[in-house]
């Protein structure tokens, strides 16, 4: 599984995070978008995920996000996978 943010930003209620998540069966891609409660679409074999953060959640909202977006991003995806693969165990 690969999992790559594809866009982020900012609004009056909070923020977005857009992942772009490929690698999985057409079984994992299913499962996932049938289960997870954030937006979620298919497209040419990859999950699109949308998900939406209260502001004081938002993890880039810091002025170290800022300035060290690379890292920041880098732990989002890395957290977004954990979370994925934890929940494709529930798969079974």
């Amino acid at each position: 599984m690969d999992v790559r943010i594809v866009d982020y930003g900012e609004n009056a209620d909070g923020g977005f995070i857009s992942y772009n998540i490929s690698g999985l069966s057409q079984n994992q891609l299913e499962f996932l978008n049938n289960n997870l409660d954030d937006e979620t679409q298919i497209t040419n074999d990859n999950l699109i995920l949308k998900t939406k953060f209260k502001k004081e959640f938002f993890p880039f909202q810091s002025r170290e996000s800022k300035i060290k977006v690379e890292d920041f991003i880098s732990r989002e995806e890395i957290e977004m996978t954990i979370f994925l693969s934890s929940f494709l165990e529930d798969m079974d």
